[in-house]
């Protein structure tokens, strides 16, 4: 399975700071947000990643990631000249994705929670070896800014309706999808809805009528975030920021995660802590390279 992130856009709900930067490349908290979409590949072991990402951002994507080489990665990106809607990204990574599955994160989308890598496991797991898609569910109270689910009384999925008026449901589908081989097919298959873009909604749609859809629903021990406004982007940062300081920990720090994976070693680690040395962040992966973090 490949990772899809999707970091284009022109964040204008986010405006006047995205006219001069990417939202993605906001520090949210502590490092950017591109940080914490590319975490969660990472936790479920997916080391080859495909950023879809706007033109005159690309110096900067090299600039951070190169192409993933210090994370013992291999990261590529395609360039998205205008978004024409979410589904568009497998369109365009599809040199990438070739004939492999696929895990498509949206790239303001923060998510934490317990056992987080073991449902994405499971997800990941299910889509190799079963096809089909696999989506996760999360209790809203604004239900009309999102993609809703209905389900009927026994829990089984009956629509899924992007920005419903009449919300028939309150559980939004989150941005993060589990596709197998047939996503990008799918993707070029569906038509522009009314708001003229490619919707990720029509993508689980298909999915579901041809009755290969799961969705599992994200309960109070998960937090989500959709870092898309300002509201939300600091609830988000907020959020991380008393995770860290409580725990000690670092929520998305994707140089510990490459450790732990075994991609990098000790010594790869301390040189990528050393040009950080005189900050927190720094500080943090020496403590993990001396053994000092557990």
């Amino acid at each position: 399975m490949k990772a899809v992130i999707l970091v284009g856009g022109s964040g204008t709900r986010l405006y006047p700071v995205t006219q001069v930067i990417n939202k993605h490349l906001l520090p949210l908290y502590n490092k950017p947000m591109i940080y914490y979409p590319l975490s969660l590949a990472m936790l479920i072991k997916i080391r080859e990643v495909i950023f879809v990402i706007n033109p005159e951002d690309e110096p900067l994507y090299k600039k951070i990631f190169n192409h993933g080489e210090k994370l013992g990665m291999k990261i590529d990106w395609v360039i998205q000249e205008k978004p024409k809607g979410i589904a568009e990204g497998l369109i365009l990574a599809e040199p990438y994705i070739k004939n492999d599955c696929v895990l498509y994160l949206l790239g303001d989308n923060i998510f934490f929670g317990h056992d987080l890598p073991k449902v994405m496991e499971s997800a990941k797991k299910e889509v190799e070896e079963k096809g089909g898609a696999f989506v996760f569910g999360y209790y809203v109270s604004d239900p009309e800014r999102f993609g809703i689910v209905e389900f009927d009384k026994e829990g089984r999925v009956l629509s899924i309706e992007e920005k419903p008026k009449r919300p028939k449901s309150n559980y939004a589908v989150v941005g993060m999808y589990f596709y197998d081989k047939k996503a990008v097919e799918i993707a070029k298959s569906i038509k522009p809805s009314g708001r003229g873009e490619l919707e990720i909604t029509s993508i689980n749609n298909e999915y579901l009528k041809r009755g290969e859809l799961k969705v599992k629903l994200l309960g109070r021990g998960f937090a989500w975030f959709d870092a898309g406004t300002h509201d939300s982007f600091l609830e988000a940062g907020e959020f991380v920021a008393t995770i860290e300081k409580k725990t000690g920990l670092m929520i998305g720090c994707i140089e510990e995660i490459a450790y732990r994976n075994g991609w990098i070693t000790k010594e790869e680690l301390l040189e990528l802590a050393k040009p950080l040395k005189k900050t927190e962040y720094g500080k943090y992966l020496e403590k993990l390279a001396m053994g000092e973090i557990l």
